[in-house]
């Protein structure tokens, strides 16, 4: 069942304010600043591209993909409107032109994947939590049902565990195997 739009703008205000504040505090540590016009622009991006994909639960993937493609447009539009030089340092920020340094990627890249990660968690856990009050109210089945059932997988019985350090051991215990004539 589709999610109501309440619920969707919840998720994607979230979604781009974890998005945008990436963008945003990794401009700023780099050395460089972030005016009003363009954190606004920032979480406004973020937000339009979160809407349309919060109609269902997401995967790691999936978020992953669109933080990807977000942190890059971010990137070139806050190196846009920071106004840098073809190659400049402007207070401790290197720019070359739009594309980024390798140690800038490096930091993109881990940051966008823990963000990744950490959101995907939190899309577990909160579509988990109404799955799971969707079954207490009676609203949804608390099994779900399958058409063709499995069958059930018999094992052979395990065999009886043998201590290593006895195994070749005999043993004197008990009557003689022949009585002598």
């Amino acid at each position: 069942m589709p999610a109501s739009l309440p619920f969707r703008l919840v998720r994607a205000v979230a979604f781009a304010a974890v998005c945008a504040g990436l963008g945003m505090g990794a401009h700023v540590v780099a050395g460089a600043t972030v005016a009003l016009p363009g954190a606004v622009a920032a979480i406004a991006l973020s937000l339009l591209a979160a809407l349309p994909l919060t109609g269902r639960e997401r995967s790691a993937g999936g978020i992953l993909a669109l933080l990807v493609v977000l942190q890059a447009v971010l990137h070139v539009m806050f190196s846009m409107l920071h106004g840098a030089a073809p190659v400049a340092v402007q207070g401790g920020h290197a720019h070359s032109g739009l594309v980024p340094g390798l140690g800038m990627l490096v930091m993109h890249g881990w940051a966008i994947v823990l963000t990744a990660l950490w959101l995907s968690r939190g899309e577990a856990a909160l579509w988990g939590l109404f799955r799971r009050v969707l079954v207490r109210l009676g609203l949804l089945p608390a099994v779900p049902v399958t058409r063709d059932p499995a069958p059930p997988v018999r094992h052979a019985e395990p065999p009886t565990p043998r201590s290593a350090l006895l195994e070749h051991t005999l043993s004197g215990r008990g009557p003689p195997l022949f009585l002598p004539a």
